[in-house]
């Protein structure tokens, strides 16, 4: 047992001693992988929100639009709309994006939908007489929805938002097929030029874990400090 406990703290040692010298490289690449995600991330808000309320509009063309887009890209791979979008356009439309712009595009559209069905389960969550009670103050129901609904549904859904940010994150490393240097691209660098792959992977496994780790205290203060008691909801299943 003892001989086992000392090549484990061996093979630790080793590891560090090994790629101490790429660290800083690596941490370039989470730093383009949180700049991908974030700008991901905020438009595919902003997409989500839209496609949200048009879901729970009672206009049946906006429900009708909304449940297209959700259903489709919720039911196609990510990987599978990254490679239309850098691969396929330009070939179809003779558009081509820099591996960036496609990877941006690709999982804001992605992450919009889910998204979308996050903000919707939100506003469900809203105790139905909360908007009874503004149509009987003279409120239409757009001005319920902006003023009294979406503001105590945006509260609640941090915890899956954040989830959500943490998947986007993670995804972000899809972009080693279109050859972004990204996290993972980078490392996949440093492993073919010195073959220590589990080397290699198991430290860039280690920042994605760090950097989701981060995030997630990060969220749980802030839901602490703003958290509507007895009101919640699921993120991405």
């Amino acid at each position: 047992m003892s001989d086992v406990i000392t090549g484990f703290f061996q093979g630790i040692i080793g590891l560090v001693t090994f790629m101490g010298p790429y660290i800083p490289y690596l941490l370039d690449g989470a730093l383009v992988s949180l700049q991908v995600a974030t700008l991901s991330f905020i438009i595919g808000n902003i997409i989500g929100i839209v496609v949200g309320i048009m879901r729970v509009s009672g206009i049946r063309i906006l429900e009708y639009i909304a449940t297209i887009y959700v259903e489709i890209i919720r039911g196609t791979p990510l990987v599978v709309q990254l490679l239309l979008i850098y691969f396929g356009i330009p070939i179809a439309l003779g558009l081509r994006f820099p591996p960036f712009i496609a990877g941006v595009i690709a999982f804001s559209v992605n992450s919009g939908a889910y998204q979308a069905e996050i903000v919707r389960s939100g506003i469900k969550s809203i105790p139905r007489g909360q908007m009874e009670a503004a149509e009987s103050l003279g409120f239409t129901y757009w001005q319920a929805m902006r003023y009294i609904i979406i503001p105590q549904a945006m509260r609640i859904l941090i915890p899956a938002f954040v989830n959500e940010y943490s998947t986007v994150l993670k995804d972000t490393s899809l972009l080693i097929i279109i050859g972004y240097p990204e996290l993972t691209r980078k490392g996949q660098y440093i492993a073919s030029r010195t073959f220590r792959y589990f080397d290699v992977y198991i430290t860039i496994a280690a920042i994605y874990l760090v950097m989701v780790f981060a995030i997630s205290k990060l969220a749980r203060w802030i839901e602490k400090k703003i958290a509507i008691p007895g009101l919640g909801v699921k993120g991405r299943e």
